[in-house]
């Protein structure tokens, strides 16, 4: 198909004249175009664009003849007839000068230079030509048109005369008929008293006519508007015995174009639709076959004011047909009336400020060589004055695309789009930048398939849907230049391979090596012409040519990797003309122009020399009976369909190619093999070959056919797809012929077809099938405007917007299910759906076929006595996707549809439900968005809450944050559209860290006003989160805080502290005021082995390796500690107890400052280390390796020759030292888990939650921490401290039998618990159990030694609880500062 790109070009004719140029007429092979004005012809050859030849009449022979008004060429290009206004037929011989003068040729390369000949070096050079003109020949009527027919010439002249002559000796051999002796009849051939003597002929002349090769007959258009067609009888035009068959009720028409391959009929009319007729077979009679036309649909401002059809113009392929108006504007359509391009609308009609443009006025067009370029002769339009002066005419060159498919149908299965242009090609790339992750769950208005972005994973072609670039080849020059213009271009299997063919030879090119290969011998590239199409087979270009040099067929297959040779090359000798060429698996399939199929076995032959390709002919195939012209057979393919599905009854050597089907003139044919019939075998082949049933009569499957695709492979699982025939109808859409199966292999029913054909529209024309991902590529010219600052309003670049080709896709899957519902087969549509379940956006394909339904019936005018909407919903229940499909649907349709979608799929409130119990939130969520536009407050309210309840549990936070905002809008009656629903968020802690680092930001700013060694309790900032600001008086927060606390406390009697910490983060709970209110009740906690054992589970922290304890105590004695940092270092000062500093809050680039004294009161200091992830680690990666330490550690301040010291007293530590310190750096958690654990001491540490800060601490192995919680056990009430020291009893006993890596930590703390037992019995008997002091973290001053074990401390009976302070607020802020200065131990 052909596509508009990139600006229009401006040929200038170097010569200067006051005429405007109103007709351009091209020659039959097209390398020529006669330029005509009023006294003037000019002869430009197409490629290079030039002219070679003017010619102009004197005054006298102008006046004598009248200016020039029609031109038309002979068939062999040596002769070109002029029409005058005053009758006169000028012809003219097209001379070629015979000296070796040549204004234009190629430079060929030394290593191509071989002996040329003359024709040779004239067939790659621009020639040099002059004309000569003939006696004149008055015709005594001005010409109205003139048409070639073969070796004759017809005239058409205002006086009612067809004139026939001959193009040598035309004023001898003239012959005159009038047109009121054709008889014209509704049917060619009439029966008796058919004819209609009463037409009205007198005074009527033909307007317009052209000759129509594969009708044999010209079709006319009258001066009264009345189309008809006119074919001889017998003898041809010159035995004067016409017949004539008119198209009934119309008489508006202006010009004609015909399609020799379609066999159609193209008349314009003055309604501005172009009328397409087509001659049945039976009768002979006009049958109108469709229109063209601008619909107000696609074209609201211009469909009715285009005003007369003036031009109609076929591509030389008849693929596409060009149309113009009398008030300007261009159209392109396909041959069944698919638009392409059209100039009238959107961006070709607006400037880029919205100004509306002028319409460009054409004057005559023609297609260049193949269709790459559009010659137009452009009107002068409304300048006056303008011709006054002299100027140079100007020509335009309207650039296309057009696809290989088009002139080589060997390409149509394998999925590949391939676009030919002048010079270079357009390939589908193979990369694959992108994968489609299914259409958008929230958020998207779209139901096109435009947006998809996919590999084609499942054919591995490389295929990237919504990738809109190309991967452009630019065509070899050398070879180019000599062989312009391209005609044929093929690609293999695997993409990779590219081959084309020019005018002579051809060429191949690998995508891989980006590398062309050529003929080194010019002389063999230019003996050859490419006659039917190219293939690749195995690695081979299979190609039929014509050798010129001993003038005859043959069919060559040139292999990839050799060199592009003759002598390499295998032949194989033809006896008559091909057609059309096809490959299918190991058989060639070659169409003859006498009608016949030849069908070949092709095979590789290992010889001594080389690889060789054995040709043997299986079967000859006769097609005479049903082919009337051989040139309307525009495609022909082997296939594996047929109407048999499934058949068991072949004998196992039947071949593979079960059919052939045959594009004839827009009529899909297919041959099957008859089975019933016995088998034959060739005459001429081999006795042991393989034996064929015949061919069955032809049978029509479908009209109006473009393109057909079929798969050249098979799939059990797709079998629907890959075994279904595929049709584009042009403006009708596309068809695919369905094979039907029995479901779970059980015989078919006898009533039931086993084939189908469904129709289907699509909003792209067709290129490509991609079967597996049922999916179409096309492509589409799209405009872009240009402001043109600086420019002159007549410059191309202002007129006309920069056209670029972009790929396009469409999923038809959703079509093809439809279809089958609509006529009862939902057991096949379920077939088929669950076949492509695995396609990434099967879920957007039901939600395409729910919407379109819905969008028929809901809005249609008049009542639907079978609605299918209700059966679609029944079909979607088949699938888990159902519940997300509907609300899907219903979120991106109008609200007034809802009602009638619901009416068929259920009530929302149950869908709603069935969502909670599946736990698919997000889409609970758009229920309830549909909810709260269709119910009442209270209904939303309720269904709300049940899903916030819900998504709290699972963790689902975004969600739970939409759902607050959802509330708090109900209650606060704001709630006027529906929110977005949320994305979809995995459960667990994804946005921790980053609320960890904003926290900790804040610490850092506030950490430098702090005095160095003074600590001064920080308060925890408010998480800033999406919350509304509280009010006191809604009930709805009220309600809202209720339910947090209570899932609060829920997670924290499950110890789930790392579902806790995100619950806190994601939510903006205020974590340490409940905490504080809670931590007698739920933040109490009994069971210190069941929450050790839940954090190492919830954090991925392995459980730490076990340790001699006389290894533990040597290296605390040594004054060696391992620290978060995880370096070793040794104190500096070993004879002081001074501070204890604990941060808890994780400085911004991961180090702390946690200490540990030993048994003996000495203090450990630890010199700050700095820790940086690597780049290439992600954030959960685990600190596993001491080598990995050794990486991302470094001493502070850059001291090297401490650290060296310090390494260097390493040496000095024993074995069973060196064993622990490696299981201690192995036995450390992913550093995420790491700082969520400190980031949640942090918070209990705060708000006085010390059973909480002991278990996070044994976790971490710091004794520090524990240590320094038991120390704030002096202000708590007795029975805590007795409820902590039985929790840590069971520790120990839990650790003796199943872990004992933690007995060397439990041994270290038990010092410092029997300090705190020691201090609480002489209180104990002053002063009863009290309540936790108002300000917990308040230090005692008493730290009394005790040399009691920790199995005796913990073996003793119940403790005293010691008294509570109950001094007043000021007495406890005067002790505070003493408490300070007496511990300096700070939080931060």
């Amino acid at each position: 198909m052909y596509f508009l790109t990139g600006w229009p070009r401006k040929l200038l004719c170097p010569l200067r004249r006051d005429e405007e140029s109103f007709r351009i007429q091209p020659s039959f092979q097209r390398f020529y175009f006669a330029v005509l004005s009023g006294t003037h012809l000019d002869i430009w050859f197409s490629w290079p664009s030039a002219l070679i030849v003017s010619y102009s009449e004197s005054v006298e022979s102008a006046a004598r003849f009248g200016p020039y008004q029609q031109a038309e060429w002979k068939m062999d290009d040596t002769m070109i007839a002029l029409g005058t206004a005053n009758g006169y037929l000028l012809m003219f011989d097209v001379v070629n000068d015979k000296e070796d003068k040549f204004p234009y040729g190629p430079q060929h390369p030394k290593w191509r230079l071989h002996v040329l000949t003359a024709g040779q070096k004239e067939k790659q050079s621009v020639p040099t030509v002059s004309l000569k003109m003939k006696k004149p020949l008055n015709l005594e009527a001005p010409i109205n048109s003139l048409q070639c027919v073969h070796e004759e010439l017809l005239a058409c002249t205002a006086d009612g005369y067809l004139h026939v002559l001959r193009w040598h000796g035309a004023s001898s051999t003239r012959r005159a008929i009038s047109l009121c002796s054709v008889h014209f009849a509704l049917e060619l051939r009439p029966t008796q008293g058919a004819l209609s003597p009463s037409l009205g002929l007198e005074g009527v002349h033909i307007r317009d006519m052209e000759h129509c090769l594969t009708l044999d007959g010209i079709a006319v258009v009258l001066s009264d508007g009345r189309l008809g067609f006119i074919r001889p009888t017998s003898g041809g035009f010159a035995a004067n015995q016409l017949q004539g068959v008119w198209a009934p009720d119309v008489k508006d028409g202006m010009c004609v174009a015909v399609s020799d391959k379609y066999r159609l009929m193209a008349f314009g009319c003055a309604s501005g639709s172009v009328l397409l007729y087509s001659l049945d077979g039976a009768t002979g009679s006009m049958q109108l076959s469709h229109k063209l036309e601008l619909t107000p649909k696609r074209h609201p401002d211009v469909w009715n004011k285009t005003g007369p059809v003036k031009l109609v113009r076929w591509s030389p392929d008849c693929s596409v047909v060009m149309v113009t108006w009398e008030r300007g504007g261009l159209s392109l359509w396909s041959v069944f009336g698919a638009q392409l391009v059209c100039t009238l609308s959107q961006d070709f009609a607006y400037r880029l400020d919205g100004t509306k443009k002028e319409p460009l006025k054409i004057n005559s067009m023609a297609w260049g060589p193949e269709g790459y370029h559009l010659w137009v002769l452009a009107s002068s339009g409304s300048e006056q004055g303008a011709c006054d002066r002299p100027r140079q005419p100007e020509i335009l060159q309207f650039q296309f695309l057009r696809s290989a498919s088009t002139a080589n149908g060997c390409t149509n299965d394998l999925g590949q789009v391939v676009l030919q242009g002048q010079d270079r090609l357009y390939l589908m790339p193979d990369v694959q930048p992108h994968r489609y992750t299914g259409p958008q769950r929230q958020g998207s208005s779209s139901f096109c398939a435009e947006g998809l972005s996919s590999t084609s994973a499942s054919q591995g072609s490389g295929t990237v849907l919504g990738y809109r670039h190309w991967h452009v080849v630019q065509i070899h020059s050398t070879y180019l230049e000599a062989n312009w213009p391209i005609r044929f271009a093929a690609i293999d299997p695997s993409g990779q391979q590219v081959a084309v063919a020019g005018r002579r030879g051809l060429a191949h090119y690998s995508l891989v090596a980006r590398k062309w290969k050529l003929f080194g011998n010019i002389a063999q590239e230019l003996a050859m012409v490419v006659t039917a199409g190219l293939a690749w087979w195995n690695n081979h270009i299979v190609v039929t040519c014509y050798n010129l040099a001993e003038q005859r067929e043959e069919l060559r297959f040139y292999p990839q990797k050799s060199n592009l040779d003759n002598a390499h090359a295998s032949t194989t000798k033809l006896h008559s003309e091909t057609l059309l060429l096809h490959v299918s698996r190991s058989t060639v399939l070659r169409f003859r122009a006498d009608c016949f199929i030849n069908l070949y076995s092709i095979s590789v032959t290992q010889d001594r020399v080389r690889p060789s390709v054995s040709v043997d002919l299986l079967q000859v195939v006769s097609l005479s009976r049903y082919i009337p012209q051989p040139a309307t057979v525009l495609s022909i393919m082997l296939t594996s369909i047929c109407t048999t599905t499934g058949s068991t009854m072949k004998p196992p050597q039947v071949c593979l190619a079960e059919s052939i089907l045959l594009n004839m003139a827009g009529q899909l044919i297919m041959l099957q093999r008859d089975d019933s019939r016995p088998q034959v075998q060739e005459k001429e082949t081999v006795p042991d070959q393989k034996k064929l049933f015949p061919f069955c009569p032809p049978v029509v499957l479908a009209q109006c056919v473009e393109n057909v695709w079929t798969a050249g492979r098979s799939n059990k699982q797709k079998r629907h797809l890959l075994e279904a025939l595929w049709i584009s109808c042009g403006a009708a859409g596309m068809k695919v012929w369905l094979p039907l199966f029995p479901r779970d292999c059980r015989k078919a029913h006898s009533f039931l077809s086993r084939r189908i054909m469904l129709p289907f529209h699509i909003s792209i024309f067709p290129l490509a099938v991609l079967f597996e991902d049922a999916l179409v590529l096309g492509a589409t010219s799209e405009a872009v405007l240009y402001d043109g600052q600086g420019l002159p309003p007549d410059s191309l670049e202002v007129i006309f917007p920069f056209c670029t080709v972009e790929r396009t896709s469409q999923i038809y899957l959703h079509h093809i299910l439809q279809q089958l519902l609509v006529r009862n087969l939902g057991e096949q549509a379920v077939l088929l759906a669950q076949s492509c379940t695995g396609l990434p956006y099967f879920s957007h394909v039901l939600e395409l076929m729910v919407h379109v339904v819905l969008e028929e019936e809901a809005t249609s005018r008049e009542p639907i006595p079978d609605p299918l909407l209700p059966t679609v919903a029944k079909f979607i229940t088949e699938f888990p996707l159902f519940l997300q499909t509907i609300a899907h649907c219903a979120r991106k349709t109008e609200y007034a549809l809802w009602n009638y979608l619901f009416a068929a799929v259920g009530n929302p409130k149950d869908l709603f439900e069935e969502c909670l119990m599946a736990k698919d939130l997000d889409t609970a969520a758009s229920y309830l968005v549909i909810l709260q536009n269709m119910e009442v407050p209270e209904i939303s309210r309720k269904h709300a809450t049940l899903l916030f309840s819900t998504a709290l549990e699972q963790g689902k936070w975004d969600l739970c944050r939409q759902m607050i905002r959802f509330l708090k809008a109900i209650g606060s009656g704001e709630l006027e559209a529906p929110p977005p629903t949320p994305a979809t968020q995995e459960a667990g802690l994804t946005g921790g860290m980053e609320f960890f680092r904003r926290r900790h930001s804040n610490a850092s700013h506030s950490a430098d006003s702090v005095p160095p060694g003074v600590v001064t309790p920080q308060k925890t900032p408010r998480i800033p989160s999406d919350r509304p600001s509280k009010d006191c008086g809604s009930t709805e927060t009220v309600y809202i805080t209720v339910i947090l606390e209570r899932r609060a406390r829920r997670l924290l009697e499950d110890a789930r502290l790392k579902d806790l910490g995100c619950f806190s983060t994601h939510l903006g709970f205020e974590l340490i005021g409940w905490l504080r209110r809670e931590r007698s009740r739920a933040a109490r906690l009994d069971d210190f082995v069941r929450a050790i054992k839940r954090l190492h589970q919830d954090f991925l922290w392995p459980f730490p390796s076990s340790v001699e304890d006389s290894v533990w105590a040597s290296l605390l004695n040594d004054g060696y500690c391992i620290g978060q940092s995880s370096q070793l270092q040794k104190p500096e000062s070993e004879n002081s107890l001074q501070n204890i500093q604990v941060d808890t809050v994780p400085p911004a680039v991961g180090h702390s400052n946690y200490s540990s004294p030993d048994s003996l009161g000495e203090e450990l200091h630890l010199q700050d280390a700095f820790l940086s992830a690597f780049p290439h680690k992600k954030d959960g990666a685990s600190i596993g390796s001491a080598t990995d330490l050794t990486e991302v550690s470094s001493v502070a301040d850059g001291d090297w020759a401490s650290a060296d010291e310090d390494f260097a007293s390493t040496a000095s530590l024993t074995h069973g030292q060196l064993e622990h310190i490696s299981k201690d750096l192995t036995s450390r958690g992913p550093l995420r888990s790491q700082l969520q654990l400190r980031y949640l001491l942090h918070m209990f540490m705060e708000a006085g939650c010390f059973e909480w800060c002991i278990v996070i601490g044994l976790v971490l192995q710091e004794a520090a921490v524990v240590k320094q919680a038991l120390s704030f056990l002096d202000s708590v009430p007795a029975e805590r401290v007795q409820g902590i020291r039985s929790s840590l009893l069971a520790v120990d006993a839990w650790a003796s039998s199943d872990c004992l890596g933690y007995k060397p930590l439990l041994n270290h703390i038990w010092d410092r618990l029997q300090k705190v037992d020691v201090m609480e019995e002489p209180a104990s008997a002053e002063a009863p159990p009290s309540s936790s002091p108002s300000n917990p973290m308040e230090l005692p001053n008493s730290r009394t030694e005790d040399s009691l074990g920790p199995i005796a401390l913990l073996s003793t009976g119940p403790a005293v609880p010691p008294a509570a302070t109950e001094d007043s607020s000021e007495q406890q802020q005067a002790a505070l500062p003493l408490e300070e200065e007496a511990n300096t131990c700070s939080l931060s």
